[in-house]
């Protein structure tokens, strides 16, 4: 059982123009091509997707921006309740505006969402987290990650915003993938 607690209901929930506000991440790490673990190896990057208990496919991470947090605290705070790893939040990846089918409210009747995404280099996996009886934990090289995705703009976020998010880091020299 986990000692940490998931955050529930919409009271502190933060709305900007209709919309209700969303963070979320892409939690990532690497590995190597090579099964013998040759650190020279060329390393493959793995990107971590939950279940969602509402349905088929795979999600990322993301949940309501609350009125007491960053943006970027809100972002990891969803990493560790809905799939219980830590990690170091890199870059803000992309806004991306989605249609909610669960979440309409006074505040936001139509549904709407609007979600800031960010990549996250996963340091820890805990063996305890607040949503773990109704969430499972898969590593996914992207290709694989782009086919699971049950919602298009996590797709996008995926392909449009951390892929090319990767590649910029990794052509300037800040990430090293061989």
């Amino acid at each position: 059982m986990s000692d940490l607690v998931a955050r529930t209901g919409r009271l502190q929930q933060r709305y900007e123009a209709g919309c209700r506000l969303v963070a979320g991440c892409i939690p990532f790490r690497y590995r190597n091509s090579d099964v013998t673990g040759d650190d020279d190896s060329e390393k493959v990057v793995e990107v971590l997707m939950i279940n969602s208990p509402s349905g088929p496919g795979l999600l990322f991470p993301k949940g309501g921006w609350e009125n007491d947090e960053t943006v970027e605290e809100a972002a990891i705070r969803e990493a560790v309740e809905e799939a219980g790893v830590r990690g170091n939040l890199m870059d803000f990846v992309g806004y991306y505006l989605f249609k909610s089918k669960t979440h309409q409210d006074e505040f936001s009747p139509e549904g709407l969402c609007k979600a800031a995404m960010f990549a996250l280099f996963v340091t820890e996996e805990l063996d305890a987290w607040p949503e773990q009886s109704t969430r499972t934990r898969s590593w996914l090289t992207i290709p694989e990650a782009v086919q699971s995705c049950r919602h298009p703009w996590m797709k996008d976020a995926l392909e449009e915003g951390f892929s090319k998010w990767l590649a910029s880091k990794s052509t300037r020299g800040e990430i090293k993938l061989s």
